[in-house]
C-alpha cells in the first residue's frame, strides 16, 4: 500500500488560468461543466469519487433505492469532451490567499481562482453525545448505516424476549422536521403499513413508533405555513408522532432525554436537526458568518477577490434574501453557471454581473400521492399533483441517463408492488462500544 509521501498531484503545468474546485457537489459540478478548457484548465478536488443527488438520500437508507442510483463517477461526468479537467480525490486541508496554493494531504497546488464548493455538514451544536450516538444524513456513507441499523432492528426485535427492549427496537426518533426529517417519517410509515407486516408476520407494527421532532413551532419551517400546515395533517393521518417546539438535550445510544425531561428509550435517534458550512482552514475569521463564507453579489468571498464560494457555504445577504439563499440545489446550481460567466468577464476584462437567484420553487413529499409545493407567485400544490410534481422533478435534476432510468423504475415497481425492493443488510451497523454486537456478528460470520 502506497504511503501519502509517495503520492503527488500530476497536475501539468498551464499558462491559461487555473481554477481550483474545491468541492464535486450541485455548485463545482456546474460551473466546471460551463467552464471551457481552451480558456480555463480547471482542477476538482473532492474526498470522494462521485457526485451525488442528496435529496433522494433518505430512499437509500429507508431500501428504497440502492446508492449508485443517485450518485455518477465525477470522471463519467467528464470525459474527454472537457478539455484541461482534471479532478483528484484528495482532502483539502487548508487554503493560503496570501501565496495563492491550497493544500492538499498529497501536496500543493498554486491557483489563479479559487472557488470553494464544499456544501454542508451535520451540526450538533456542540452535543458530543449526539455527534457519537446518533445517525446522520448527510453522505452515502451515512444513508447505507442508518439502513443497516433499521433493518437489524427489524430483525433483532423479531428475536427478542425482553418486551422493552423490543420497544425501544422499534422506537426511531428523527430529530428536524425540514424536508429530511419529514420525508424519512413518510418513507418509514409506509415500510410499516405496506412492507414489514408481510416480512415480520409474526410481529405487531402497531407498536412501531415514529417520532418527528421539531424545534419551532410547525414542521417545514422553510415553506408556507399553508405548506407546513398540510404537511402536519399528512404526517398525522400516517401515524407520525409530532413533537414541536421540542428540543433534545442528550442521547446516549438507548434514551433520548428532550429540554423538560420527557424520555423515550431508543436505539435509533436519527440527526437531521441542522447543518453547517463544510469550511476549509486558512480564511480568517471575518470572512464568515454563521458557518458560511460572507460573499458580495458576486459570489467573491468578502476581502478576497480571487476566492469564491458558491452553494451552501456561502452566505450571500440580499434586500430579498437577508439570511442567504435557502439551503436547496437550486441556489448552488444557478451560481456555478452564473460563477463560469464572471471568470471569463473577469479574464476578458468585462464588468462582473451580479447573481439574481430565481426561485423555482420548493417541494416535499410524505408518501403515496401526499406532498406540497411553494411555487413562484406565491401558488402551493398539494396532494397528487405536488407529488407528480415532486417525481418529476427529481427524476429531470438526476445525473446521468442510466440513473433516471433506474430511478423512474424502481419508483414504478414500488408504486405498484408497494415493496422496497432493496432491503439488504450488506454491512452490519456496530457502534464501536457495542461489545456484544460484535461478538454477535462475528459468531454469525463464523469469523470467531
Amino acid at each position: 500500500m502506497l504511503h501519502v509521501k509517495e503520492l503527488t498531484l500530476n497536475i501539468p503545468d498551464t499558462t491559461k488560468p487555473r481554477v481550483v474546485i474545491i468541492g464535486g457537489g450541485f455548485g463545482g459540478v456546474n460551473l466546471a461543466k460551463n467552464l471551457s478548457g481552451k480558456e480555463f484548465q480547471v482542477v476538482m478536488f473532492d474526498r470522494q469519487n462521485y457526485h451525488g443527488f442528496w435529496p433522494l438520500l433518505y430512499q437509500v437508507a429507508t431500501a428504497g433505492l440502492e446508492p449508485d442510483a443517485i450518485a455518477e463517477p465525477l470522471r463519467k461526468m467528464f470525459d474527454e469532451e472537457y478539455e484541461d479537467f482534471h479532478f483528484r480525490q484528495v482532502k483539502v486541508t487548508g487554503v493560503h490567499p496570501e501565496t495563492k496554493t491550497v493544500s492538499t494531504l498529497v501536496g500543493d497546488l498554486p491557483y489563479d481562482f479559487l472557488v470553494i464548493a464544499t456544501g454542508t455538514k451535520s451540526n450538533y451544536f456542540g452535543n458530543e453525545q449526539i455527534k457519537q450516538y446518533s445517525f446522520p444524513l448527510k453522505q452515502i456513507p451515512d444513508a447505507l448505516n442508518l439502513r443497516s441499523q433499521l433493518l437489524q432492528c427489524f430483525e433483532q426485535a423479531n428475536m427478542i424476549k425482553d418486551p422493552e427492549v423490543r420497544q425501544s427496537l422499534l422506537n426511531f426518533v428523527i430529530v428536524g422536521g425540514g424536508p429530511t426529517g419529514v420525508e424519512l417519517a413518510g418513507a418509514l410509515a409506509e415500510m410499516r403499513k405496506h412492507v414489514l407486516p408481510s416480512d415480520y408476520p409474526g410481529m405487531d407494527f402497531s407498536r412501531m413508533n415514529i417520532y418527528l421532532v421539531e424545534g419551532l413551532d410547525r414542521v417545514l419551517p422553510p415553506m408556507s405555513p399553508e405548506s407546513s400546515q398540510t404537511t402536519k395533517e399528512y404526517l398525522e393521518e400516517v401515524g407520525i408522532n409530532i413533537k414541536l417546539n421540542t428540543l433534545v438535550e442528550s442521547y446516549d445510544g438507548k434514551v433520548v432525554t428532550f429540554k423538560g425531561g420527557e424520555q423515550i428509550k431508543t436505539q435509533t435517534l436519527i440527526w437531521a436537526a441542522g447543518v453547517s458550512g463544510a469550511q476549509i482552514q486558512g480564511l480568517p475569521p471575518e470572512a464568515s458568518d454563521r458557518g458560511r463564507y460572507l460573499v458580495n453579489t458576486f459570489n467573491q468571498i468578502i476581502g478576497f477577490p480571487e476566492i469564491f464560494a458558491i452553494g451552501d457555504i456561502a452566505f450571500m445577504k440580499t434586500e430579498k434574501y437577508p439570511r442567504g439563499h435557502p439551503g436547496v440545489a437550486q441556489p448552488a446550481i444557478q451560481q456555478g453557471k452564473h460563477l463560469a460567466k464572471n471568470l471569463r468577464h473577469i479574464i476578458r476584462r468585462e464588468p462582473l454581473e451580479p447573481f439574481e437567484y430565481f426561485d423555482k420553487g420548493s417541494l416535499a413529499i410524505i408518501g403515496r400521492n401526499r406532498a406540497v409545493a411553494d411555487l413562484p407567485k406565491n401558488k402551493h400544490l398539494k396532494g397528487f399533483i405536488a407529488w407528480m410534481a415532486w417525481l418529476f422533478v427529481h427524476v429531470y435534476y438526476l445525473i446521468g441517463f442510466r440513473n433516471k432510468l433506474v430511478v423512474l423504475t424502481n419508483w414504478l415497481y414500488k408504486f405498484v408492488t408497494y415493496e422496497n425492493s432493496t432491503r439488504l443488510i450488506i454491512r452490519p451497523y456496530i457502534r464501536k462500544d457495542d461489545i456484544a454486537g460484535q461478538e454477535f456478528v462475528r459468531k454469525q460470520a463464523d469469523l470467531d
